[in-house]
């Protein structure tokens, strides 16, 4: 199986091109904005959320194992498990990332790393106790999509402007505070200009953004259904981890609750503001998805 062919889906693959387009000229509006209201100052603070940038692409596994508390364990200290991640590596032909494993009794898992060859795939203590190996295979192979698909490098490079309009959203809002003078047309204030436009980019790049990571979801999905041949475990998994969660004390909830854009499914699988601000498909359309490509493969779902 070529790398390619992970959670290609004509119709996802045209929402998400069109996302990808919309972001792309908002960002380019944006700009144009700015640099029509600012002579000076729009490089160096490109320069510096750059920086930054670049700093979490290259460090996002480190920082994610370590936010996490994951362990990096060899084949020695997880056998089985190096096992499964062995197989679905050499069914997927990928280059095996280092596996690690979360002290949580919260059952899920996440992967990391900017490219194949250098990225990590963490399971948590709960998740292996819960799930049966055939399912534990499903979210293994779901990770690896997000491997392959290069995930973590396509949300760094689509939040980096969104960072920019924060960070110019803070510096309107410090120059409010300490005053600013008005333009020489005697218009309104830069500093609200800035203020205004950089608050605009930034709420509707974040809602794009959403979109593109939900985009991701289903297509890590799909992935998995590809490597594994059996969509129903990843199904399977994704509701025992949906239902696990609720029997899982709030207070190990929050703890682990800042790695819920990384995590298969997030800790709180209901959302009270609906499905546009929330980082992963809904549980049902997930499993919707997945049961259209069982079908699609023939393979049967008990009823």
């Amino acid at each position: 199986m070529r790398r390619k062919s992970f959670g290609r889906d004509a119709g996802l693959s045209t929402r998400m091109f069109l996302t990808m387009f919309l972001l792309g000229a908002l960002y380019v509006g944006f700009f144009v904005v700015m640099i029509s209201v600012f002579q000076v100052g729009i490089v160096p603070m490109v320069l510096i959320i750059g920086g930054l940038a670049f700093l979490q692409y290259y460090t996002s596994d480190k920082i994610a194992l370590a936010a996490s508390g994951a362990k990096v364990v060899g084949p020695d200290e997880a056998p089985q498990l190096h096992a499964m991640v062995d197989r679905l590596c050499a069914m997927a032909d990928l280059p095996k990332p280092r596996v690690a494993v979360i002290p949580t009794d919260v059952p899920n898992a996440f992967a990391t790393g900017r490219s194949p060859k250098h990225a990590a795939v963490a399971v948590t203590e709960g998740l292996w106790r819960r799930l049966e190996p055939r399912e534990v295979e499903g979210v293994l192979a779901h990770e690896l999509s997000h491997i392959a698909n290069r995930d973590v490098a396509v949300m760094t490079i689509a939040s980096f402007f969104s960072m920019l309009a924060a960070f110019l959203m803070r510096m309107g809002m410090f120059a409010g505070m300490f005053g600013g003078d008005r333009n020489r047309e005697g218009g309104a204030p830069a500093f609200l200009i800035m203020l205004v436009v950089s608050l605009v980019t930034y709420v509707i790049s974040y809602v794009l953004i959403l979109m593109i990571s939900r985009y991701r979801e289903y297509a890590a999905d799909r992935g998995a259904a590809l490597i594994t041949g059996a969509p129903e475990n990843l199904m399977s998994a994704l509701q025992k981890i949906a239902s696990g969660m609720t029997r899982i004390p709030q207070r190990d909830l929050r703890q682990v609750e800042g790695m819920n854009a990384f995590f298969i499914i997030p800790t709180s699988v209901k959302s009270s503001i609906g499905e546009l601000f929330m980082t992963h498909p809904p549980l049902e359309k997930r499993l919707a998805r997945l049961s259209e490509i069982a079908q699609e493969m023939g393979r049967p779902l008990a009823a």
